[in-house]
């Protein structure tokens, strides 16, 4: 895991209303009036916080017309919890680290070359290894645990890419997402195709 993030993610849970968010989010998704008011804060101030939290991937967003919703990443809270003992402990660190720095870089470049600054998908990357990497990044602004119509996805795909029908299906070949009756489910992270090990 890469320095930067493990110290992101200790910075981000540097304060006590950060902490307190990320409780209430154990519970399930909120919106961030719902927070404020639990919080007895601003809803400026609850958008400034998820900020931190949202750079150290610990929760997501999803917005639903003039309204955003948060929701845990339960996912990297709990990688980055071991991370910085994983980090100290083991005697090749250095080499993980490294590897781990070119997948963040590789990642962010991807990301960059092909969302345009609105967070549109310009287009679906041709090489395996890159659509990956896209469709992970789409596949988690979906909340997991939540079964969605095949509608939804639609509308929801359709905010970034236009060919909402490729990247469904490609969510089910690549399983980040399964299908029952026209309903479908985010997979456990554990279960999505890993663009990590491809050459």
């Amino acid at each position: 895991m890469q320095l930067d993030k493990i110290v992101r993610y200790h910075k981000a849970l540097a304060d006590p209303t950060r902490v307190r968010m990320l409780i209430l989010l154990a519970d399930g998704e909120r919106n961030g009036l719902e927070l404020a008011e639990k919080l007895g804060i601003s809803a400026a101030t609850v958008t400034h916080h998820a900020a931190k939290l949202r750079e150290a991937s610990l929760i997501h967003e999803r917005r639903d017309k003039n309204t955003i919703y948060f929701s845990l990443d339960r996912y990297f809270i709990r990688a980055h919890a071991t991370a910085v003992v994983d980090l100290i402990e083991k005697r090749d660190g250095e080499e993980e680290l490294s590897m781990d720095d070119k997948n963040e870089r590789l990642k962010q470049s991807v990301l960059k070359n092909f969302f345009a600054a609105d967070g549109r998908l310009k287009h679906i990357p041709a090489q395996l290894k890159k659509k990956l990497i896209v469709m992970e990044h789409l596949a988690s602004g979906f909340e997991p645990g939540r079964k969605y119509a095949e509608k939804e996805i639609n509308e929801s795909i359709k905010r970034v890419h236009d060919d909402y029908a490729t990247i469904r299906r490609e969510f089910i070949m690549h399983q980040y997402m399964y299908r029952d009756n026209e309903v479908y489910e985010l997979n456990p992270r554990r279960m999505w195709t890993k663009w990590e090990t491809l050459s």
